[in-house]
């Protein structure tokens, strides 16, 4: 049997439509026009995936920064372990100085002024005494020299010589020279009347063992006596006290109470 020639007991398919030219150019020409916009939408998604391979190669290079930062500040801070731990092995035991005790500085003390030692010193210029000073004003004759300070009466001195006032103390002039004798009243006067004591006796001498047998100290010391201020009387002493070798010496009472005792007159 020939080719292409149908089996007389296969059925009949339909013919196929022949192309239609006009119709074939159209399509041509449609499908060209549409190629463009197709080949367009297809490589917007192919951009994108390209932007996103950017950005996780640059997320990978900055974790491979941070990574290699981070070794570096270990590998550093090794080291300087390593270096600490070599330097205390050379060093040794090892101990600290003892720093020596501080002393606080102190501000220079200003010089002390003896003010007690002036006082006393203008004490005694103010109790010293002269042998310059002439008493003959002061004192008062009868049978013997006296005085009494003015303002008190001489029935005082009566009463000194008839032993009114008990002798409290004494001092004993023999074998001291003039200036000896001189301090030694002054000093004397002056405890007495710190004590308190209202009655005491000087004994001078009667000069009977001097040149031209007078007595040398007897008028000293009544010069010596009027210059105290202690001093508010005497007189010669009695007999049996004395009598012209000593002088009876009353002396100003201490204040006693808040108004103080006033001397008798």
């Amino acid at each position: 049997m020939p080719k292409n020639v149908p089996h007389p007991g296969e059925p009949k398919r339909p013919a196929a439509p022949r192309p239609n030219p006009s119709a074939t150019s159209v399509s041509a020409a449609a499908t060209s026009a549409a190629t463009p916009a197709g080949t367009a939408e297809a490589g917007k998604p192919a951009a994108g995936f390209a932007g996103l391979g950017g950005l996780r190669d640059a997320l990978k290079a900055q974790t491979r920064e941070r990574e290699r930062e981070r070794a570096a500040a270990q590998a550093a801070r090794t080291e300087a372990a390593a270096d600490s731990e070599m330097f205390r092995r050379e060093m040794g035991a090892i101990a600290p100085l003892k720093a020596p005790e501080r002393t606080p500085a102190r501000r220079a003390q200003p010089v002390p002024l003896p003010i007690q030692t002036q006082r006393d010193e203008q004490a005694v210029l103010h109790e010293a005494i002269s042998d310059d000073f002439d008493p003959e004003a002061l004192l008062d004759t009868d049978d013997s020299l006296y005085y009494h300070r003015p303002g008190i009466s001489a029935e005082v001195v009566k009463k000194l010589r008839r032993g009114t006032w008990i002798v409290q103390a004494q001092l004993d002039l023999h074998g001291m020279r003039r200036e000896e004798a001189r301090e030694a009243i002054q000093t004397f006067i002056r405890e007495a009347g710190k004590r308190g004591l209202r009655c005491v006796r000087v004994i001078h001498g009667k000069g009977l063992g001097s040149v031209g047998k007078e007595p040398v100290l007897k008028g000293k010391v009544r010069t010596w006596l009027v210059q105290k201020e202690e001093v508010i009387a005497f007189c010669q002493a009695r007999p049996h006290d004395g009598g012209a070798g000593a002088v009876l010496v009353l002396l100003q009472p201490h204040p006693v109470g808040p108004a103080g005792a006033h001397p008798p007159r």
